[in-house]
């Protein structure tokens, strides 16, 4: 038991600093190419566009070759020691408790993209919302302009929170996905009896790579943009060619790894499932094509070429209130698709291969995982190289040119946030299929959420109501640290003679600080509602119970995630939208409620609906790790030492 909990923290540890090297390089690649994208768009679209691109692709392809290597050396290494007999027909259990160990590796990785989310977020939405209501609204000078405090602060913030956020989030849902595929997968005799076979989930995010790799080159070498009517279309084909190019070699993989029938046996009641190589390559083809479609789903309700952003701009006619309540009802629509794909997904990959299909489904998703980084990594690029623009003074042309490579990095930010809910949505159930598997091999009885137990009804209660609370504390601490951003803002505009004539620099040292002590105090306690509730409730309550709590937390926070994001990307478009000319322009009444809105969906699109894929998969991590735990510190059949069954 101790060696097990040993080498599983030391799983954690791995998991955790990976992320954070990935999130710094991703740092680090961003803020070099925001200058050369900058220089680049003095010379041509075509240039500044693989600025942005490469920049973007080096975060993808570094991060999700960096997880796959150091995952691989993970499993390689503890397989070395937990299993001494190289016959694999002899060591069945003893897989199940190498990738119980092994699944340490997602959970360092998901609690890294906790901070890196909400820390992130919280960071770049204080900035960001105090530099729009005093720059913007209150003194009327352009976004990112020089005479604005906390224009650093913002700039930093898109590279805080879009770049190291997204790329932990996505890091953990890579390498949650991949552990909960393993843990189900030394389940299956004919699985174990090839140890390739049981990497297959590696497989799937290898060949992903290479595939993606390919179709890059269509975008910079192949087809590259050449105007500003061109940006959002190369970047839109990325998505749809990678995800069609993947469809036959995700077929060829599963056809040449997975046998042509195997099983996976109910240790409890002796009842075997038969499943086949073309049913797991159907799991594949449903997660990819269901995360393309949720993505376009996505594009459509926020980007400014459609419908449903023009109405909510056009709401502004009537001042901001009107605004807000055509953005909200816009997100609440905006779930019912996306939901119905993720349904029909888990449905299907559950009817097909059982608990471990939803696992490759998700997997299937995040195939493409190294183009969707790319991508979203390309939106704060462009952001921060427009700001760079406008600091330097540089020409109208060059500004045209960031400003609209930036506008179509905002609706691919949307696409990715789209993506990353969905896959976060599968990820969660997938480990809380492992979890319920592995609580059931430790009792000796069968784990089922069974709702009507009063017990179980209860926490699933409590579990939908978790991300209402989560995302009440987000949105909170970025609305208090916001005030204090305002407050120096204004108080820095009102004491440093000379800044609004520019004679004067304002203290920008001053709001970095502000939004960094911020970012700090205030994840703490978010963080610890995410961590401790599983804990707390599995020791307390008994396995049951948290099986309730898992259920009822993903159900209720992909609805919100989903709104929450897609509102606020609305309300950001419609705003940009408004400044392209529509409606009045800048400055008019319909752009100042069109900035009003556009602010208070900033926390809702990058802080508290994001954060909710962290929740999502970070409390179904915790539990899978702590499974063992939960169900040997239980009383018999797993009741809860609090007196319930």
């Amino acid at each position: 038991c101790w060696p097990e909990a040993g080498f599983t923290l030391l799983a954690f540890f791995i998991g955790g600093i990976t992320s954070m090297i990935s999130g710094y390089i991703g740092m680090m690649v961003a803020v070099y190419t925001n200058v050369r994208t900058t220089v680049e768009a003095t010379r041509s679209w075509t240039r500044a566009f693989n600025a942005a691109f490469r920049g973007g692709a080096v975060m993808g392809f570094a991060l999700s070759s960096l997880a796959l290597l150091v995952l691989f050396i993970v499993i390689i290494g503890y397989r070395a020691y937990f299993v001494p007999n190289t016959d694999e027909k002899s060591n069945e259990y003893i897989y199940v408790v190498l990738f119980e160990v092994v699944a340490g590796y997602g959970l360092g990785g998901s609690s890294i993209a906790l901070f890196g989310r909400v820390g992130g977020g919280i960071y770049t939405k204080a900035a960001d919302v105090g530099a729009d209501l005093v720059g913007k609204v209150e003194k009327s000078i352009p976004e990112d302009d020089p005479r604005n405090p906390a224009t650093i602060a913002d700039n930093v913030g898109d590279n805080v929170g879009d770049i190291a956020g997204m790329g932990a989030d996505l890091f953990g849902s890579f390498a949650e996905s991949t552990c909960a595929a393993l843990v189900l997968s030394a389940n299956s005799v004919e699985l174990q009896n090839n140890f390739a076979t049981m990497l297959f989930p590696l497989t799937v995010s290898a060949v992903g790579i290479l595939t993606c790799i390919l179709v890059s080159f269509v975008a910079t070498n192949i087809s590259p943009v050449k105007a500003g009517k061109d940006v959002e279309k190369v970047l839109k084909v990325q998505l749809i060619l990678s995800t069609v190019v993947l469809t036959p070699v995700l077929c060829f993989m599963a056809y040449l790894f997975i046998p042509a029938e195997f099983t996976f046996s109910d240790n409890q009641q002796g009842v075997i499932s038969n499943h086949t190589w073309w049913g797991v390559f159907i799991c594949l083809l449903c997660g990819l094509w269901s995360g393309l479609l949720t993505g376009l789903i996505t594009e459509y309700y926020t980007s400014h070429s459609y419908r449903p952003v023009r109405e909510v701009a056009e709401s502004s006619d009537t001042g901001a209130a009107t605004l807000i309540i055509y953005g909200l009802a816009l997100g609440y629509k905006s779930a019912i698709i996306p939901v119905l794909l993720l349904a029909l997904t888990v449905f299907a990959s559950f009817y097909l291969v059982g608990l471990y299909g939803v696992a490759i489904a998700a997997l299937g998703m995040l195939s493409s995982l190294s183009i969707g980084l790319t991508i979203d990594a390309y939106g704060p690029i462009t952001d921060n190289a427009g700001g760079i623009a406008e600091m330097s003074e540089l020409g109208e042309d060059v500004r045209n040119i960031t400003d609209t490579l930036d506008a179509a990095g905002n609706t691919t930010a949307a696409i990715g946030k789209g993506f990353a809910i969905g896959s976060a949505a599968l990820v969660s159930l997938s480990l809380f299929g492992a979890y319920i598997t592995r609580v059931s091999i430790v009792l000796g009885t069968e784990a089922t959420v069974n709702v009507l137990q009063p017990i179980v009804f209860a926490f699933l209660l409590i579990g939908a109501m978790l991300p209402y609370w989560f995302s009440a504390m987000t949105m909170k601490s970025v609305g208090i640290a916001a005030q204090a951003m305002v407050k120096e803002v204004r108080d820095q505009f009102a004491t440093i003679e000379g800044i609004m004539e520019g004679t004067a620099k304002p203290d920008y040292k001053r709001c970095v600080e502000i939004s960094t002590r911020a970012s700090l105090r205030e994840m703490i306690a978010p963080g610890a509602l995410v961590m401790l509730s599983p804990i707390l409730t599995g020791y307390l309550f008994g396995v049951h119970a948290l099986s309730g709590l898992l259920a009822g937390s993903l159900v209720s926070s992909v609805q919100l995630a989903l709104s929450a994001s897609n509102t606020g990307g609305a309300w950001d478009n419609a705003k940009k939208y408004i400044e392209a000319g529509n409606l009045g322009g800048k400055g008019s009444e319909n752009h100042k409620a069109a900035v009003v809105g556009d602010t208070v969906g900033d926390p809702l699109k990058d802080t508290s609906g994001p954060a909710l894929n962290i929740l999502m998969k970070l409390m179904a991590i915790i539990s899978l790790v702590f499974a063992n735990s939960f169900a040997k510190f239980a009383l018999p059949n797993g009741q809860a030492w609090a007196g319930y069954p």
